[in-house]
């Protein structure tokens, strides 16, 4: 911790002075569950002290306090991105913010593409593992304390996750996310290469964040909607406009499926 987290963290508790258990981090065109939380106050990242502020035009950059399905939680609205010039401590910045405001359960969202030829657009993922392209890490020069033989992705709620998406009827794949540095999509050679290392999806995000919050403690759980398919072969330009698309396609499920969750693990 720093003081520059000290300011931040000091700023919000002087506005909320409560534990938030569940933090969320809404990514691209995922932002549709804030329509679900009882909100009591959002905040735009540039009125906290020393919060980055997202640059990319999907991600508004609002932290947002509430309850949802009547616990209290605290979600991102819009995160950062290596490829906007961040550095890792920066992009992670918040995440050890939420750490101090009591969330002990992460969940992590984003838009992804398909590598796995099972995937469709518009399926759901649940992340089980990741291969790190981005070629740095959250982790240098702190003091390190993996679990569970270094797996970021707790078991606990990868299990409690899947019970309730079959509870409730949602279909969900599972698989390894490989975030790439972007800010461009990947040509097809470089989607084959990520496929035969055993990446199961392709993105530019969450690692860092998911990384973090397990080397602090916290449970993390990553959900995924894959936006696009890059599959070699058949290979088609990835659009943001469809992207938002597919998003907004998704969305509902993942809602549906976060709601739910959330009754369960506090």
């Amino acid at each position: 911790m720093t003081g520059k987290h000290n300011e931040a963290i000091d700023f919000l508790k002087e506005r909320h002075n409560e534990e938030f258990p569940v933090g969320i981090i809404l990514g691209t065109g995922l932002g549709g569950l804030v329509k679900d939380i009882n909100v009591k106050s959002e905040i735009d990242y540039s009125e906290i002290p020393n919060f980055p502020v997202s640059t990319v035009e999907s991600h508004s950059g609002k932290l947002i306090f509430g309850t949802l399905s009547g616990k209290n939680i605290v979600a991102m609205k819009g995160r950062f991105h290596f490829y906007e010039g961040y550095s890792m401590d920066e992009v992670t910045f918040p995440v050890n913010v939420l750490k101090y405001l009591g969330v002990k359960y992460l969940i992590v969202s984003n838009a992804c593409g398909a590598l796995n030829p099972k995937f469709r657009r518009t399926d759901l993922m649940i992340m089980t593992s990741h291969i790190n392209l981005l070629f740095d890490t959250p982790l240098k020069n702190k003091l390190v304390s993996f679990t569970d033989g270094g797996n970021f992705y707790s078991k606990n709620l990868i299990k409690l996750a899947e019970e309730t998406a079959l509870e409730n009827e949602i279909p969900v794949q599972k698989g390894a996310y490989a975030p790439v540095q972007g800010p461009n999509l990947e040509t097809a050679a470089e989607y084959r290469m990520i496929r035969n290392f055993g990446g199961d999806t392709v993105g530019m995000s969450t690692i860092p964040e998911a990384m973090i919050a397990n080397n602090l403690g916290m449970e993390v759980l990553g959900l995924s909607i894959i936006t696009d398919e890059g599959f070699p072969d058949t290979l088609q330009v990835a659009l943001l406009p469809h992207i938002l698309e597919a998003a907004a396609i998704a969305e509902p499920k993942l809602t549906l499926l976060i709601k739910k969750l959330v009754e369960k693990i506090v």
